[in-house]
């Protein structure tokens, strides 16, 4: 296959998961918490021939090689549901799962059936004693103090949990909001949470759907090149087998 091919090529396969991760920022533009992604590319540029000079406008294409995170906090949310939360500052909530603790940013917690705080799935929140929170039917009133300092009309249940990460970047991540981490996290010597609030994902829908306009046209347009050069090619094939 001929070097505009292996490059219109490379490009397609690029636009096409950048076209998915944008179509997964769409998706979840109203997860609490959610977190946006970007691709990353790299270029890889080829001498030309019987030279060492680089061609860079007709022989360079690009590789996706990650995606990368945007960390960046989204709008806050009054709600007034004494167990939405909102972190105002760094950090991650602590979940405890059958898979060990993950980390979310998603704020909207409940009771389950025995008291207990959890998540929308299910999951206990944890405390800084790594402990759940349970609440008795006695327990009313509940308030969450900007330092994460649960209490009641009967007094304090615990502190909830904030981590944070050396390399944010390198967490995973997992179904309904949550990620996973191989490092170790260090817990926030001094959090910020907010009662009542939720914080929304940080995509701008509107940009968002403008870059999947663009991505598309310039992935049809790319199909469009790879299908001429595809007639280019079987033309001069045939032309050559007829001279022959």
């Amino acid at each position: 296959m001929e070097t505009a091919s292996l490059i219109a090529l490379s490009r397609q396969t690029g636009l096409r998961r950048q076209m998915d991760v944008v179509a997964n920022n769409i998706a979840n533009m109203n997860t609490h918490g959610f977190k946006g992604e970007k691709m990353m590319f790299i270029e890889h540029l080829v001498k030309s021939q019987g030279s060492n000079k680089l061609r860079k406008a007709n022989l360079a294409y690009v590789r996706d090689i990650a995606t990368m995170t945007d960390m960046q906090s989204g709008q806050m949310e009054k709600t007034g549901n004494p167990l939405d939360l909102a972190i105002t500052g760094q950090g991650f909530f602590v979940i405890q799962t059958e898979d060990g603790e993950r980390y979310t940013r998603n704020g909207r917690f409940q009771l389950d059936d025995g008291g207990q705080i959890v998540t929308q799935t299910g999951e206990p929140v944890l405390s800084s004693g790594n402990a759940p929170f349970f609440l008795s039917p006695e327990d009313t009133e509940v308030t969450i103090s900007r330092d994460g300092t649960v209490a009641t009309n009967n007094g304090e249940l615990g502190k909830i949990r904030l981590v944070s990460f050396d390399e944010p970047q390198k967490l995973k991540r997992f179904a309904d909001g949550l990620f996973g981490a191989d490092e170790t996290p260090k817990d926030v010597e001094n959090p910020e949470i907010a009662q009542g609030t939720l914080e929304g994902a940080n995509i701008k829908p509107i940009f968002e759907m403008a870059n999947l306009i663009e991505i598309s046209r310039k992935y049809d347009n790319i199909r469009k090149f790879v299908d001429e050069e595809d007639k280019r090619m079987r033309n001069m094939l045939r032309e050559y087998g007829q001279s022959a």
